[in-house]
């Protein structure tokens, strides 16, 4: 839908500028602005000591409001600058638009907002991105797509069998779709609403058009998804986990007009590939699987959520949702173990290899849903088996090894236990948030996430976390942690540059992004999150990666962590589905209410 485009051309602005041409300081700082009495700071990158006062600039009578001392940091960079200090303007609360400004360089930052409305319309960026992934009917686009998907292999019939698999969403730039990221895309959006209620507007209808329907769009976008899963759910003992594979990756096209073969001829059949605990491949790479326990119980927990939020929708479309839930649980208890995403001619695939917190969730919100204690006898021991086996207690990871990047299900099953067993749920979220912490002191930025493939997911989810541990616990202790990693997302690093596609309007943000979409039409929708700065070594190690453009960010660059906004650059500059259904929490907590 048109009215959704944004022309980016006169966007972006400069990060700092300088009157009297000295180039020596750099200020960082989150675009978006910041709540009245959160914590507010910002970076300052230079090459020597910085030995003046900075002051908070009213727009409106472009006249000090208050001047702080930056303090170096204790902390050394990543290379490129020499020294880095903290400007702590925690102080002002004063409503409006501001600039920070040098008193001797007149070095000016951009400008930002300090208000309790600073992030109102982010959920509703998020979910246009969402409607922009949409297959069948993209509304973004207006376009009907992949109508003739797919034809199963690994399944209990003939392979090459048709079984109707349209619909859900392309996973990123391309156009595969997974169960993997659908199902947490759709379980994380769900209880976003139910932590959120008042949140989402109503702007669209069921299809993404530009007609409210009384229902928030959250739950529109969330009921794509589960229409999607309970397809790929059409049998009891069934359960399909990938549409297509990179077979797909042809160049840039229209998704009505794809030109990928699976056997079929162009846009035509796609292969859908059914979940069997064993490992895949129709050509030389094959997927590793022990089971199929982590796609089952993170669907289980989609459609549980489901069925519980259409109770006061449709009851009928909530018994569905609740039988399939209890369904496809059954099927990934009796396959306990994982099933990764499937390539077909190059190496790159989804390397889930964690279950038990899947199963964990599907049992907690079944139990919710049902009262059955032997869904709660369930998640306590899944629990138990998941603990603290997440990304957030290493350096370094593979590619979707934990994945969701987040346990949800010590937070689903947190308010059904005793006690005794919440001081245990806590205690697993407690220590790997330390964990994390104990990185983020390493730097000046304040960040601990490992600079894997896909690291602005870590970040958001780690805020999440954090979020989620607050409202378990009341303690606040990693709070000015959390806000480190969000200020990080929007404009605190060491590029300036929001990590969301057109998010905020007016300032830095990702622009040339490597998706079919911007290739073929060079329009854009907001609220895309793209994969985000990866350590170098990784970065230098990929194949195929190439940047079309000088690099924009080229002095900021350093040996340690790279990010370029350049279509060329898959690996950092891609927009994610999941990524962004997994932000939605996050940008929820921090925006006002709908009125």
């Amino acid at each position: 839908m048109k009215y959704f485009l944004l022309l980016l051309f006169s966007f972006h602005q400069v990060i700092a500028q300088n009157p009297k041409g000295d180039q020596d300081i750099v200020i960082r700082l989150n675009q978006y602005g910041y709540l009245t009495q959160e914590n507010k700071h910002a970076i300052l990158l230079s090459n020597s000591h910085v030995n003046e006062k900075f002051e908070v600039i009213s727009e409106d009578t472009n006249k000090p409001i208050a001047s702080f001392k930056p303090e170096k940091s204790k902390t050394k960079g990543w290379g490129t600058f020499t020294y880095y200090h903290d400007l702590d303007f925690s102080e002002v609360e004063e409503t409006g638009t501001h600039y920070l400004q040098g008193t001797k360089s007149g070095i000016t930052s951009v400008k930002f907002s300090i208000s309790d409305q600073a992030y109102q319309g982010t959920t509703d960026d998020l979910l246009t991105f969402m409607q922009q992934q949409r297959c069948g009917y993209n509304p973004f686009l207006d376009m009907v797509c992949h109508q003739r998907d797919g034809r199963l292999f690994y399944g209990k019939m003939a392979d090459s069998t048709y079984v109707d698999l349209s619909g859900g969403w392309h996973d990123a730039g391309d156009q595969l779709k997974y169960l993997i990221t659908s199902s947490y895309a759709t379980a994380h959006m769900l209880m976003a609403y139910r932590l959120y209620p008042k949140k989402f507007s109503d702007k669209v209808n069921a299809l993404g058009q530009p007609f409210p329907n009384n229902v928030p769009d959250v739950l529109d976008e969330a009921k794509w998804g589960l229409d999607w899963i309970l397809k790929l759910h059409f049998a009891p003992n069934q359960l399909v986990h990938q549409v297509a594979d990179d077979r797909d990756h042809r160049g840039w096209k229209m998704p009505d007009q794809d030109l990928s073969d699976y056997g079929w001829g162009p846009n035509s059949y796609r292969v859908g590939y059914v979940a069997n605990g064993q490992p895949q491949g129709l050509n030389k790479y094959k997927s590793e699987a022990t089971g199929i326990a982590n796609l089952a119980g993170r669907s289980a927990a989609a459609l549980a959520i489901g069925a519980n939020t259409w109770m006061a929708i449709d009851s009928i479309y909530a018994l569905k949702c609740l039988q399939a839930a209890i369904t496809v649980y059954d099927l990934g208890k009796s396959m306990e173990g994982y099933q990764q995403g499937n390539s077909y001619g190059a190496p790159y695939r989804y390397l889930e290899q964690t279950w038990a917190d899947d199963m964990e969730w599907g049992a907690a919100e079944l139990y919710r849903l049902t009262k059955d204690p032997k869904y709660l006898s369930d998640a306590k021991r899944y629990s138990q088996m998941a603990n603290t086996d997440n990304w957030l207690m290493l350096d370094s990871a593979s590619h979707y090894q934990y994945y969701p990047f987040i346990n949800l299900g010590h937070f689903a099953l947190f308010d059904q236990v005793g006690k005794s067993f919440q001081d245990t749920l806590v205690s697993y979220y407690k220590a790997e948030i330390e964990n994390v912490a104990k990185r983020a002191k390493t730097n000046p930025y304040g960040i601990g996430v490992p600079f894997i493939w896909c690291s602005n997911n870590l970040i958001t989810s780690f805020i999440t976390q954090i979020l989620l541990y607050e409202k378990m616990t009341g303690d606040r202790q990693f709070h000015q942690l959390m806000l480190d990693h969000c200020d990080w997302l929007f404009g605190r690093n060491p590029w300036g540059t929001s990590m969301f596609t057109g998010m905020p309007g007016k300032g830095e943000y990702p622009l040339d992004v490597h998706t079919s979409i911007w290739a073929m039409t060079h329009q854009m929708v907001p609220g895309g999150l793209i994969d985000g700065p990866i350590f170098k070594t990784i970065h230098q190690k990929l194949k195929g990666l190439e940047l079309t453009q000088p690099d924009e960010f080229s002095r900021f660059q350093n040996n340690f962590v790279v990010y370029h906004d350049d279509i060329g650059d898959y690996s950092t500059n891609e927009p994610t589905m999941d990524g962004t259904a997994g932000s939605m929490i996050m940008m929820a907590h921090w925006s006002p209410d709908v009125e």
